[in-house]
Formats: structure tokens, sequence, C-alpha cells
């Protein structure tokens, strides 16, 4: 009876143990990483790039024998991205924020703290060439993010459409001389600053009057303006349809890749310097593999595979030292290392994150610019419907009148 008792026992305690290995062999259940992250923003192994999620999913099942399926998606702006997170409407286990976004996530609890036993390449990370001998200012406990990207705003203009001697402050976006050729940015933040640049202001500032100023000379500039845009930028300045936009350095390169006729310059009264980081926000299902993620991103070939793609400034020393990527940047263009990681000289401000009722004030004026915008669009359409209305009541009278006479004439004729 005891030997029939071991045996079921033993069998029990197999049958219990078979999801252990299934999870572990090639065979096992599929788990699904959630990466939320901004357009055109990894490399993912178009004209002939390194696939870095594909080879990511084939080091973690080499690795630790787990298949892991990377759902990747896309996001504009740092607003779209908290917007969709903050509704709830989805759960990701990786998210790129900027500097100000992740601020606001850690201040708000949406964030988890990293195990950073399970990234030991953030050693590479250069935290000193970011941040000096301080952790950064939008994580000051430096325990929520890790440094992907950095970068700075400048312009982007076309060379067969703008003057030179127009180059060099941010005044060309309020030029009247080209007029309906200008892009500016669709979020607020960076909407904003380019006004506060131009008017020498703070874009963090708490001087209400400076953030109206800011949007009065925004308001001013509305009327010579194409479009507001993100990531059509890149279709409008490479076919020429645009001649100036105020966007990220990186993305330069990529233009100029399709349209050799576009350059680029940083203003001279200053402008914005951002860092994307890597994060794992409170509601992810798989905090540990996104951990190694994040690490799996900080391996020198992943590295400077995104680096060489996006063209964005590396705080990775693996990919600066690299002299193929030096090579590969110098190839792209030959004043893209410059570009990139001459700075220095730069008035350059991060944006922070901004305070309750500041960023209540500042959604309330962007607002007031966009509305502005629609009902100036429809005071023009219902114009022209006045406008084509009179014309036609005008030609119906003048129809009748003259059929009344005709009608006057037959009677007098008869």
């Amino acid at each position: 009876m005891k030997k029939i008792l071991t045996t079921i026992l033993i069998f029990s305690l197999l049958a219990l143990s078979l999801p252990l290995f299934s999870a572990c062999d090639n065979g096992g259940e599929t788990v699904t990483l959630y990466v939320y992250n901004w357009g055109e923003y990894i490399s993912d192994g178009s004209e002939g790039s390194l696939d870095v999620n594909a080879a990511f999913e084939a080091w973690y099942k080499e690795t630790y024998g787990v298949n892991v399926k990377v759902n990747y998606s896309t996001y504009s702006s740092n607003e779209d991205m908290y917007a969709k997170m903050s509704s709830g409407a989805a759960s990701y286990d990786v998210v790129v924020p900027s500097d100000y976004m992740i601020a606001r996530m850690i201040e708000e609890e949406m964030l988890r703290p990293l195990n950073k036993e399970n990234i030991p390449n953030l050693q590479y990370v250069d935290m000193e060439l970011l941040f000096g001998d301080q952790n950064p200012y939008y994580d000051p406990e430096n325990a929520y993010s890790v440094p992907y990207t950095y970068g700075t705003v400048g312009i982007i203009y076309n060379t067969t459409m703008v003057d030179a001697a127009d180059i060099g402050s941010w005044d060309i976006m309020w030029n009247e001389k080209y007029e309906g050729n200008i892009l500016q940015f669709n979020n607020s933040r960076d909407a904003f600053a380019t006004a506060q640049f131009k008017l020498g202001y703070s874009v963090n500032g708490d001087n209400e009057a400076e953030w109206r100023e800011a949007l009065a000379l925004l308001t001013q500039q509305k009327p010579i303006v194409q479009g507001y845009v993100m990531d059509e930028i890149f279709n409008k300045m490479e076919n020429g349809s645009a001649a100036i936009a105020p966007y990220y350095a990186g993305d330069f390169f990529t233009m100029y890749g399709d349209n050799e006729d576009l350059a680029f310059f940083y203003p001279q009264e200053g402008t914005n310097v951002f860092v994307d980081a890597m994060c794992i926000p409170k509601s992810s299902q798989n905090p540990e593999i996104a951990e190694r993620y994040i690490d799996f991103m900080l391996s020198e070939e992943a590295a400077v595979a995104n680096a060489e793609y996006i063209c964005y400034a590396s705080p990775n020393k693996l990919v600066r030292e690299n002299a193929d990527y030096v090579a590969a940047m110098e190839e792209i263009h030959p004043d893209a290392m410059e570009i990139l990681y001459g700075t220095e000289e730069l008035e350059l401000q991060f944006y922070e994150n901004l305070p309750a009722e500041r960023l209540m004030l500042l959604n309330e004026l962007w607002e007031d610019l966009k509305i502005e915008s629609s009902i100036n669009v429809a005071i023009i359409v219902m114009a022209l419907v006045i406008v084509f209305a009179c014309i036609a009541m005008g030609v119906l009278l003048y129809v009748q009148k003259r059929r009344r006479r005709r009608y006057i004439t037959t009677l007098w004729d008869a």
C-alpha cells in the first residue's frame, strides 16, 4: 500500500511539474511583450538594418528557453502616449517617453522602479555626459528610467526655397515671405517652445503673461503656417511641399537621405534638449522580461543598429566609440557627428514637468489656438456659403424678373 501511495505521489509531482518544463522548452507558450515607442524610432530590419525586436526574440529564447513575441506599436507625441496610457485603454511593458513626461508619470505613479540587476549593460550609459554629477532632473532617484537616445530641436529648411540670409534665428518661422511653406509642431510643448525661444523666455516659466504672449505669437504665425504636423513632416519636407519646419536633429538625416536640398541649423536664441528613456509602466505584466529587453537594447550590436537607423545621439559609450558607427554617420551626412554631439556652445533647455496649474494653462492655451483655427475656417466657409447663397438668390430674382417682364410683354402684345 505504501509503495502504491509513493508511486501515485511521484506521478502526481511529475504531472504538476510538466507545465514548468513546458514553459522553458521550445514548445512552450509564447509570452507577448508589449512595447510602445515613437514612430521611426527603432532598427526594424528595413534597408538591410538589423531587426532588433526579432534579434531580441531569438536571443531570449536561446538564453532563457522562453518564446517571447514583441508586440510593437508607435505614437507620435508624448501627449498621445500619456493620454492612451492614463485612460487605461491599453497596457504596455516598455514605453519610451521624453524627460518631462517621465517626471509626470513618476509623479502620478504610472511607472515601476527598475531592478537594475537585470540591466547590467546600464554601465555603458554615459550619465555624466547628459547630467554631469547629478541624477536626471526628471528621475531624481535614477530609479525609473534608462536613457535610450538624446537630442536637440533645430530648423530644417529647403535650400532651393529659402534665402541664406534668413537662416540663423527662430524669426524665420514667422517670416511672411514663406507663407504657406512653414510647418509647425502639432504638440503643445514643442510648439509653444518655438515662440518662447523667439521671445527669450524660459520654456518652464511660471509667469502666465509670458505664456499668453507666446500664444499671441503663435496666433500671429498661424495664417502663414501650412499645417501642424508630427510624423507627416517627413513626406512634406522630403517631397518639397514645404520649405521650413522645426524638428528633431536626428530626423533631419532621414529626410536628407531622400532630399539632399535640405539643410539644418540651430537657432541662435537657443533650443530644447531632450532625453527619451526606456521605462516600465506599473501595469506591465512582464516586468522582468521588460528589464531584459531594456538591457538588450543597451548591448553594442542593438545599440549601434538603433543609433545608425534613427540617427539620434546615443548616450551609449559602446556606440560613440564604435568606428563603424562614426563612419556610417559621416556617410549619411558629412556634418552628422557635429550636429549630433557638438552642441556644447548652445543655450539648451530641458522641458521640465510643469506644475498642475501651469499644465492646465498650457492645455487651455493650446486648445484656444487650435479652436480659433477651426473657428476661422468655419467663418471662412460660412462666409463663402453666404456669398454663394446671395449670388444664387440674385440670379433667381433676376430670372423671375425676366420671366415676369416677358409675361407682362406677352399680355400687352395680346
